[in-house]
This record gives structure tokens, sequence and C-alpha cells, in this order.
């Protein structure tokens, strides 16, 4: 009987004294003879879907990006890249849903359309974000962007898009924003259009705060404000507001609890049916005045304050 060789493990092959990222049932370039999906690829696996918890810190809009990633049924947001637009791109414009749920498109005239509410694979939206941005920027036009998890190094938002312009979303009624000329659609994307329309929630960004959005639902309407401040502080000063009777935004409204989304909070409200966005315009500039000075209090809570905070926190759901 033949005897068997010994296996001699190969010499690591190196990148820049790194170990290379191979196909997951390639032999691991570190040469110890094993698959690199059960060797090396552990530790890029992990930190490639490591989760980001805010992925859009330090943006201009953090608390609107939130909000149109999980909130928006349509919007729109003209964005100014740090480097300027390339040659034969006249814009780019983020959209909450693009047809066919694409990551990105690159329309005919060479203008760039990119998805907020897509799923992503990495843990960090912010980088699959770009790496759609850049890939739908040089797209043949009339091409979508296949979705796909950016590579570990690739860039972020935040070293992509302008920090200092300003970012203004535009909720639309529906999603005719698709395509230049929806009445001279086609059957299938008219029907598509139809489709998308009447399953969007009524929406209406409020004017004089930042990222609130009241939205109309068939039992109720309700108004979502993301906000920036840390959680517990800012959970402490909703309390403080509850408990003293001073939490809704008017008669017949309530702080009925929030989301957490994206590292933010989200109280919200629930508000009758009657009431109108318009109508809690000035209740809301009103609560932001009291939440201000709560936030402000740093003195220990009372027992009152106390159990209106387990009741805010006990109705609290993370969204992301």
């Amino acid at each position: 009987m033949a005897k068997k060789r010994p296996q001699t493990k190969a010499k690591p092959q190196l990148q820049n004294g790194e170990i290379p990222v191979v196909g997951a049932r390639e032999p691991c370039p570190c040469g110890s003879g094993r698959r690199y999906k059960a060797c090396h690829g552990r530790a890029a696996a992990h930190a490639a879907t490591e989760l980001v918890q805010r992925p859009f810190e330090g943006l201009p809009g953090e608390c609107d990006w939130v909000a149109l990633r999980e909130l928006v049924p349509a919007a729109t947001v003209e964005l100014t890249l740090k480097d300027g637009l390339p040659e034969g791109v006249p814009s780019v414009t983020l959209a909450t849903v693009l047809p066919m749920a694409w990551p990105a498109l690159r329309r005919d005239d060479g203008s760039v359309l990119l998805g907020l509410q897509n799923d992503t694979s990495s843990g960090d939206i912010s980088r699959d974000l770009a790496d759609n941005l850049q890939r739908a920027l040089t797209a043949e036009p009339g091409s979508p962007v296949q979705g796909r998890r950016a590579p570990a190094d690739a860039p972020r938002l935040q070293d992509v898009l302008d920090a200092e312009s300003a970012f203004e979303p535009v909720v639309h009624p529906g999603f005719e924003f698709w395509v230049p000329d929806a009445e001279n659609a086609s059957p299938e994307v008219a029907a598509s259009l139809e489709r998308a329309n009447a399953a969007a929630i009524p929406t209406v960004k409020l004017s004089g705060v930042d990222a609130a959005y009241w939205c109309e639902t068939p039992e109720k309407n309700h108004l979502r404000w993301v906000m920036p401040y840390p959680e517990e502080q800012l959970l402490d000063a909703l309390a403080r507001l509850h408990a003293a009777g001073t939490s809704s935004l008017g008669e017949g409204t309530r702080l009925v609890g929030s989301f957490r989304a994206h590292g933010l909070t989200v109280p919200v409200w629930d508000l009758p049916s009657g009431v109108t966005a318009d109508d809690v315009e000035k209740p809301a500039a009103e609560f932001a005045e009291r939440l201000a000075v709560a936030l402000a209090v740093t003195e220990p809570l009372t027992p009152d304050e106390r159990r209106a905070r387990g009741g805010l926190t006990n109705r609290q759901v993370t969204l992301s």
C-alpha cells in the first residue's frame, strides 16, 4: 500500500501584510489548508455584517434620512455630490422607493435615482447606498443597478455627499416621479403606478419643526417625529411632560409611545381622524418649546415621572 504523502501548508499569500479576500470555497490564502469561509473568511464575514447603529450620522438631515427610510411612502430629495456631478449626469435624486424595488436607476437622460428603502446586506446602510450610487453614476443610460453587498473598504454616503448642502425632502402624494411622463406611460408602468399609489399612506411633512411627519390611516391619524436627542435624555424629557399632562398636541391627541430606528427615537402621537397636518403645525411648534425646557432638566425623575417613563418605554418598538 502506498504511503500517504504528508500534507504541507501553502505559504501565506499576503497583500500589504494582510490576508486577501477570496471565494468562500477557495483555500484560505493564509496557508492553513482550510477553505476561506472556515478560516479567515469568518472574521471577514463578521466584519462585513456588523450592524452600524446610526448609518446616517453626520449627514445633513439625519432625522429626515431615517424618516424617509422607515416612515414615508413617497418622497424625493435632490442630492449634491462632494466632487460634483460627472459628465453626462444632470442630477442625482434620492427616492424612497423605485420601480421593481431597484436599488438605483440611470435614466435615459443620464440622471440617477437612488432608492432608499431597499434591503442591504453589509450591515452598513450608508456604505451600501453609496456603492449603489457610484455604480449608477457609471451605468448605461436606461438601466437599473442590481443590489449587492458593498465591499468592506467602499466609501460611505458621508464620503460621497456634500456635507454643506441642505437635505430638503419633497413628499409626494404618489409615485409619478418614477417616470418623466406618467400620463403617457406604458400599460405595465401605469398598472405598477396604480398599485403603488393605492398602497401609499397619505403623508405630509410639517413645515414648522424638523423631521415631523403627519400621516392618515383609516381609523386615526398620526404624527411621527424623528428626534436627534440621546435616547435616555429624550425619554426622561417626554416622561416629565407626560406626567405634567403637557405631552399632547391638542384636544383628543395623545403621545402613545415611540419607535427606535437607526439609532434615533421617534415619538408617535395618535390624532383624531379629523386633525390635519395644518392643524398640528402650531401645537407641534409649541411642544418643541416645552420639550427644549424639559431636556435641560437634570434632576432625577419623580415617582409620577418614572411611571410615565415606564409606560412610554413599554410601548417602544425597534424598527431597525
